[in-house]
Parts: structure tokens; sequence; C-alpha cells
């Protein structure tokens, strides 16, 4: 479908709105992961930072453990870290750009959510059931 092609019928308007609330979930979890990747740079900054720049340390650089100073891996670590930022800084401006588009989507064709009574039960029953299945403490060892 060619861009400003206005669509045809209900289903072409569902499908392109599913669509867009799906790039703005990828988006989002884009956005977590690298959110996490930065936190596990700064932990290692943390941990690195106060040590003697001469001390040997070992870091992977394309699926290889190499042998480095710190140094050397600090400065690395810093300015992937602030790579990651920047990307995720630019994700944040994609999101509102897509919550934008979809809200005048939304307004556009006069779509609204709704959930049904089901719905909103299995919510309920999937918010108090989600601490089930966590495993606390080294796990047993009886076979």
């Amino acid at each position: 479908m060619a861009s400003g092609q206005e669509p045809v019928n209900e289903q072409i308007v569902a499908n392109m709105y599913a669509s867009m609330r799906s790039e703005l979930n990828q988006i989002y979890s884009k956005i977590t992961e690298l959110e996490m990747e930065a936190s596990e740079h700064s932990l290692v900054i943390n941990a690195i930072q106060p040590l003697d720049p001469s001390r040997r340390c070992y870091r992977m650089i394309g699926g290889v453990l190499v042998e480095r100073t710190i140094k050397e891996v600090l400065p690395a670590v810093q300015r992937n870290k602030e790579g990651i930022e920047e990307v995720i800084t630019r994700l944040n401006e994609a999101s509102e750009k897509k919550k934008k588009e979809i809200a005048e989507f939304e307004a556009k064709y006069k779509i609204r959510i709704r959930k049904s009574d089901d719905e909103v039960k299995d919510e309920g029953i999937q918010k108090e059931g989600s601490a089930q299945g966590v495993l606390v403490g080294p796990a047993s060892s009886n076979e």
C-alpha cells in the first residue's frame, strides 16, 4: 500500500493500527534491553574505576575474551555506555513520534480499545500470581 493512500475498509484500518502498535512495542522492548545494557556498563565502570590502571582485566570483544589493562578498557567501556545512551535517547524520540502518530490515527478513525470482562478478570489473576515460579537460592540437585 502506497503511503498517503486511504485505507479501504475496517479490516485494513485494524491491521494498520495493529502494525503501528506492534512497532511501538518493539521500540519499547529495545529501549528496555538497551537500558539494561547501559546499567551493566555502569556496574563495570563503577567496579573497575577505583582500581590500579595498570591492573590486568579481561574484556569480551566480538565473542573473544582479550586481556587488557584497566587503563585501556575503562575509556572503551565509557564510550560504549555513552553510545548506548545516545541510541536510547533516539529511540525515546522515535517512541514519542510513534505515540503521536497512533493518537492521530485513533482520532482519525475513532478507534477505542475496549477490554472485555474476561480480560479484566484475567489481568487481576495474572497480577496476583505474578510472583509464582520465582526460584530463590540454589537449585537442589536431588535426582
